[in-house]
């Protein structure tokens, strides 16, 4: 097997085993079971279910922000659990792009600035910096952006931003939490196609949504319920996706 094959073959991000638990006693919550996942170069997986049933915590503990009860996060063959503080940080911010919910960029700082951070903290210099900020909001298709506030944004552009931001670098893995929620259809559209070819470009990117639509981008899609992934399948078309959690939710109740 060449060195290529072999890299390809090596999964980007492996959960094993991983269960989350919140909380205790009777307040205790069990957002994750037992979830063994692999996400290789060049693939695009994305994560759907029902509110409340582990997605965003799958992608937390996916991403460093968070850490298992129990079983380990792997990102690149690294068990994240056994990296102290500062070296958790530097996997955050040379490997991982995280795209969330509620955007995250600092109101101090302009698009570009935010966009470039990351890499500035990593030692780039900053005009370097700038300059694959700037290339990634061409990329987004929002180059006015790069010298307004977040305060002067809509919530879209936040959010075509905050991708950005996500995308600048190397990034191996890139994860999105409804990374379409405030862009209208068209723009989402869009959005997903650069996540697209990012991971036809061998990254590899993990998208939670609840948009059938949306997860026809992906080549696989997991389905979680309860915490745990209660079906995986090929993505091909929005309705075979819509068929295949609706059949899966049956079984479950029953």
């Amino acid at each position: 097997m060449s060195h290529t094959q072999e890299a390809r073959r090596t999964p980007v991000l492996h959960l094993e085993n991983v269960t989350r638990v919140h909380g205790q006693g009777a307040a205790e919550v069990q957002a994750l079971r037992g979830v063994d996942l692999k996400v290789h170069p060049g693939e695009f997986v994305a994560v759907m279910g029902p509110s409340g049933s582990g997605k965003s915590t799958l992608l937390t503990l996916a991403g460093g922000l968070d850490t298992p009860s129990s079983g380990q996060v792997l990102v690149e063959g690294v068990a994240l659990g056994g990296l102290n503080r500062k070296k958790l940080a530097q996997v955050r911010r040379r490997s991982v792009g995280y795209v969330f919910q509620d955007y995250n960029l600092i109101p101090a700082l302009t698009a570009a600035e935010n966009i470039a951070l990351p890499r500035e903290l990593d030692g780039l210099s900053a005009r370097a910096a700038r300059r694959e900020a700037l290339a990634a909001l061409e990329e987004l298709g929002i180059p006015e952006l790069a010298d307004r506030f977040p305060d002067d944004m809509s919530g879209g552009q936040q959010q075509r931003v905050a991708i950005a931001r996500a995308l600048i670098g190397d990034r191996r893995l890139v994860l999105a939490d409804e990374p379409t929620g405030a862009l209208d259809s068209t723009t989402g559209e869009a959005v997903l196609a650069v996540l697209r070819a990012r991971c036809d470009a061998g990254a590899a990117a993990m998208m939670v949504t609840h948009e059938a639509r949306h997860a026809a981008w992906a080549d696989r899609v997991v389905f979680l319920r309860d915490g745990r992934m209660v079906d995986e399948s090929v993505s091909q078309d929005a309705a075979s996706l819509l068929v295949s959690a609706a059949t899966n939710s049956m079984k479950v109740d029953e």
